[in-house]
């Protein structure tokens, strides 16, 4: 089922509490009666719905007091139960209440209710006495001003699972950086220190931003994504960098990333002068990073074989983890997720025209053969015996068209530098 969430509005009202009239016989009860949300509707409190063809199929809405948020009611029509929209209406109303540094946030069940399990997987931690679950929002109003200054935010919660594919780089980026960071007790209790800086090098494309952020979002921690181009703007870029890097350090529980960081850690023979000083800073300033828990350094780099070895030491980076094109089982697993709308599009055809594509090659061929799809249903008229979607000659299309973003030997030299640089 598809379904566009979006901020509640006035006319959504009478959908709305049609909905929540309807639904509390279901097992949607809440401890706010339905006056209630009607006031909280009307006074402008955070609301969002979701729309299936137009129509209100979920609602959540909340009121805020004194900085503390209470989800009163999450309304779902019967026909929309079960697909994970209790999730997403969740997601989008806490992203509504963090724009509003809200830091704490409630949901009071009535009694034993079987969405306890859905606000557990949402991040929710039940409280003694009821069944009252609450959410901790890891930024308060000093760190959230700080938090803008960097460009920081918030990302959603849900990037970590959509990461189609690529299920040895997410396996392995879980175990060795996700889960202890999650659970540091239980890592120290095995003699396991949760990592606090790591690399990730492979070609352009190839998700490492993408995993960067997942990261992010899977650990629920805010992420600040340091431009060195932004940052050299005074001028002055290791000054620049010693300025952000104090910043940070008033923040906790963060994720900070820095792309293509062999712009400012080159091997230092080959940059002279201000680059050699650039590099240097940052030397200095990961150690000072790495001192604090619940922080995250991840750094990507498209040539690793170009960064200052001294940047590369384990005292620094605990991981470098190598994120390459997609293998055939993790380009069948993208494919069957952006033609999840046809189930007559060959697979195997795809997966093989789209040998060293990366993720985001493969998602540009989705995109040309969606937009095909729509033309030719806009201008001609004409849908699939299955219905709308692109088929299997959209794609094929799509992907004749592609200019690959990797090439052979760039593989080569990646796979040559798994050997020489990975630490796992």
């Amino acid at each position: 089922m598809v379904w566009l969430v979006q901020d509640y509005r006035e006319e959504d009202l009478a959908a709305v509490v049609h909905l929540i009239d309807t639904t509390t016989g279901l097992g949607q009860e809440s401890v706010f009666s339905l006056s209630e949300c009607i006031h909280a509707l009307a006074s402008r409190q955070p609301a969002v719905v979701a729309r299936r063809d137009g129509a209100v199929v979920g609602a959540a809405l909340a009121t805020v007091s004194e900085g503390r948020a209470w989800v009163m009611r999450i309304a779902i029509s019967p026909g929309a139960r079960g697909l994970g929209l209790t999730s997403t209406l969740l997601l989008a109303l806490e992203r509504r209440l963090v724009e509003e540094r809200v830091r704490r946030i409630a949901y009071v069940l009535p009694e034993e209710d079987s969405r306890e399990l859905g606000l557990r997987n949402a991040g929710y931690e039940r409280r003694p006495a009821v069944a009252y679950f609450e959410k901790v929002e890891p930024v308060d109003d000093h760190a959230a001003e700080t938090l803008d200054r960097l460009g920081g935010r918030m990302l959603p919660g849900d990037l970590w699972s959509k990461v189609a594919g690529m299920e040895v780089e997410k396996n392995l980026i879980e175990r060795r950086v996700v889960l202890p960071l999650a659970d540091p007790g239980r890592a120290l209790r095995h003699g396991v220190e949760p990592p606090r800086a790591i690399a990730l090098f492979g070609p352009p494309g190839t998700g490492k931003t993408t995993f960067a952020r997942a990261i992010a979002s899977r650990l629920g921690w805010p992420f600040v994504e340091l431009l060195p181009s932004r940052l050299a703007d005074g001028g002055n870029l290791a000054a620049a960098l010693r300025e952000a890097f104090g910043r940070l350090a008033r923040l906790e529980r963060i994720v900070v990333f820095i792309d293509e960081v062999e712009e400012i850690a080159p091997i230092r023979h080959a940059r002279p002068g201000a680059g050699h000083a650039v590099t240097n800073e940052l030397l200095k300033l990961i150690p000072a990073f790495r001192e604090h828990g619940d922080r995250l350094l991840v750094c990507a780099t498209n040539s690793v074989r170009s960064l200052d070895p001294a940047f590369l030491r384990p005292g620094r980076f605990d991981y470098i983890i190598p994120v390459g094109t997609p293998d055939a089982d993790a380009r069948r697993a993208m494919w069957t997720h952006h033609a999840s709308a046809r189930p007559d599009v060959d697979l195997d055809a795809l997966v093989a025209a789209s040998d060293l594509l990366t993720p985001a090659d493969i998602g540009h061929a989705a995109r040309i053969a969606a937009q095909a799809s729509f033309e030719r249903d806009l201008f001609d008229g004409a849908v699939g015996a299955d219905g709308p979607g692109a088929q299997t000659r959209d794609y094929l299309d799509a992907l004749a068209q592609s200019r690959p973003t990797v090439t052979a030997s760039m593989v080569e030299l990646f796979e040559e530098d798994i050997t020489t640089h990975a630490r796992v």
